[in-house]
């Protein structure tokens, strides 16, 4: 091999970045994505502004506008972003803040002691990546405006006005070539986030206002205030499930300077949903605070159980930790001063000291509400008991579904057409709906990287049925047995056995379908959550219409506006035409199914993400519990957004 050393490699090559120009060039750096996700984290991490002067305590009111021309805009009554000339850089305070990186407030802890805001790369991006920025500063007595555009800086800063209160409000409109997917806000995003902040934050009351809507409609205007703070929060997670408890056992405390709060219910529901917060941020993948909190509930609950003899230390059936979490609903919020998150997604915290202050705290506090308490506690641990005897039955089918398995030959279901590709990165499973459409998908598929799993009628609402119930539905089992990677707790499922990384839902586009797709999604979000946190479940979208000319020529429209623009199309050329609606995937001949719905060429996917847990919690809960007021009260709030299949 000759190695050519006169290469034009030299320091000229060497490209810097200067001011926000890195973050234009990588925006999902900084943001996450430039898809629907990033978008919205625009508005968070300026509302997060606003949260972390309420936290200083100078700030109680923040609003968000919707405007019509996808701008936002967002006011809070806090100090203000100081205007004063930067003692190095000699610019404006103000100008600092926006247009560097790694610049603001939150590294002098005189001025903030806890924040949301750690990298001080926040607000700054959000000018970078916004084609017109706004800031109007009130303090001192006067108002204060900059303008920029796309993190230039274009109307320097200027005293307006006069005026006798303070705050910051900040307009942005996003820049539709960095978002080129969509600029469009949506309204209920954004309310989950905003609820969640003033629940997390009781001395706060957010509004937003969406000019998009009429004036005299519900989604026009919404105020959150929640005196009660996180008990409030749990009542409202668990709105469509029945308690064991008349009110959410609330806990407070500051230990090692790091305050906590816990507020918990238990209900009849089968599933664990703890959702925690370090300073106002959803820590989704857990971290130090949910070790401390996991230990202090177990050992507390044990201890109480072993010394008035409700549970037999001889007893058959082994209580393990899950057992005293299963039907618990539970907020957890810690404030801490220099909190190590594991990157900047900040979804895992790793301070060691807050464990120990976590578990002391809650400990200590619990054992006596137990104490003070003993009807509830027995309820509660009698609860335990049945689901640590249904923990072990469901380890008994588990084992039974491996020995099935193992029996029936190469340990996977008869109905499994499997694809020849063994790399799981490589390959995709089909769960269709009935085995009509299931033998077009065998038919019209690539049987080299897709496999097709078709399901039989609707499988089981695991929202009402504890684990051992779940197991014996056979379609569920012959889910768990093709995917490979086990069912049930984080701890138990395996993910490196998955079999194969897009697990996509192809069901009928009616009210059956959709239904049974829900199901599906609520079996993953329950038991097996790791599969939608990497990204590895789809939806797959067949078309709603084909439309065939009198020359054979077919085009597909996959909504009612798609079908009109192309009849129009048709009319205008003169063209006879047809039009067939799809009402299953069972009409589809195998190569329709292949082009308009399987091919990776032609197809489109719909990726499941659950960005807010805890709405997901909330909506999986009210659609899929027991209680059936709730899924009313949504019905009637979410109806004239429904389109009927009729």
């Amino acid at each position: 091999m000759t190695v050519n050393n006169n290469s034009d490699y030299k320091a000229s090559n060497i490209q810097v970045l200067e001011g926000l120009e890195a973050v234009r060039k990588r925006p999902s750096m900084y943001i996450g994505d430039t898809a629907q996700r990033g978008l919205h984290h625009l508005i968070n991490e300026v509302v997060d502004n606003s949260i972390d002067e309420a936290l200083a305590g100078h700030c109680d009111t923040i609003k968000v506008f919707i405007h019509n021309d996808s701008s936002i805009t967002i006011s809070d009554n806090g100090r203000g972003i100081p205007v004063d000339e930067h003692p190095k850089l000699k610019l404006p305070a103000l100008e600092v803040v926006l247009t560097k990186l790694h610049a603001g407030g939150k590294f002098d802890k005189d001025s903030y002691k806890v924040s949301g805001g750690l990298h001080g790369v926040g607000v700054s991006c959000v000018n970078a990546l916004s084609i017109f920025f706004s800031a109007e500063v009130h303090r001192d007595g006067e108002i204060f405006v900059m303008e920029f555009e796309k993190g230039a800086t274009k109307t320097p800063l200027k005293t307006v006005g006069k005026t006798n209160v303070t705050g910051t409000t900040i307009r942005f409109k996003p820049d539709p070539e960095i978002f080129s997917q969509t600029t469009e806000f949506k309204l209920d995003i954004i309310a989950d986030r905003m609820r969640e902040l003033a629940f997390l934050n009781p001395q706060i009351t957010i509004t937003i206002t969406d000019e998009r809507e009429e004036e005299d409609s519900d989604s026009h205007f919404m105020e959150f205030h929640y005196s009660g703070g996180v008990k409030d929060f749990v009542k409202y997670l668990d709105e469509a499930r029945d308690p064991l408890m008349n009110d959410p056992i609330y806990i407070e405390g500051e230990l090692e300077n790091v305050p906590v709060e816990v507020a918990m219910q238990y209900n009849s529901s089968y599933t664990e949903n703890v959702h925690s917060y370090v300073n106002n941020i959803n820590t989704r993948e857990g971290g130090t605070h949910i070790s401390g909190f996991r230990r202090a509930l177990t050992r507390c609950f044990k201890n109480y159980a072993e010394k008035n003899n409700i549970i037999k230390s001889n007893s058959k059936v082994q209580i393990s930790g899950e057992d005293f979490r299963e039907g618990l609903t539970c907020v957890l919020s810690v404030k801490v001063a220099e909190p190590q998150f594991e990157g900047q997604t900040k979804t895992k915290l790793g301070n060691s000291e807050v464990q120990s202050a976590v578990e002391v705290i809650i400990y200590d506090k619990l054992n006596e509400f137990l104490e003070q308490n003993p009807k509830t506690a027995k309820k509660i641990l009698e609860k335990v008991v049945v689901a640590a005897e249904a923990r072990e039955a469901a380890r008994k089918a588990r084992q039974l579904i491996q020995r099935k398995s193992i029996m029936s030959g190469g340990g996977l279901p008869g109905k499994l057409a499997d694809c020849s590709i063994k790399d799981p990165a490589h390959s995709e499973i089909y769960l269709v709906e009935g085995d009509s459409a299931g033998g077009s998908a065998k038919m019209g598929r690539n049987r080299s990287f897709q496999a097709i799993l078709p399901l039989r009628g609707k499988i089981l609402n695991v929202e009402k049925a504890n684990i051992n119930k779940i197991l014996e539905n056979k379609e569920i089992q012959a889910m768990i047995t093709a995917l490979g990677a086990g069912v049930g707790h984080e701890e138990e499922f395996e993910l490196d056995k998955l079999r194969y990384h897009k697990i996509i839902i192809m069901t009928d586009a009616d009210v059956d379908g959709s239904h049974i797709r829900t199901l599906l999604l609520t079996f993953f979000y329950r038991y097996m959550h790791p599969l939608i946190d990497h990204g590895f479940v789809y939806i797959a979208t067949p078309p709603l219409y084909r439309v065939t000319s009198t020359r054979g020529e077919i085009q597909y429209a996959w909504d009612d506006d798609t079908r009109d623009k192309i009849i129009r199309e048709l009319k205008k050329a003169k063209k006879k035409f047809d039009v067939s609606r799809y009402k299953g995937l069972g009409e589809m001949n195998p190569g329709q199914l292949w082009e308009t719905t399987m091919d990776p060429e032609t197809r489109t996917l719909q990726q499941v993400t659950i960005d807010n847990a805890a709405a997901a919690d909330k909506m999986f809960s009210t659609l899929m519990g027991d209680d059936v007021e709730p899924r009313r009260e949504f019905i009637e709030r979410n109806s004239k957004y429904a389109k009927l299949d009729i």
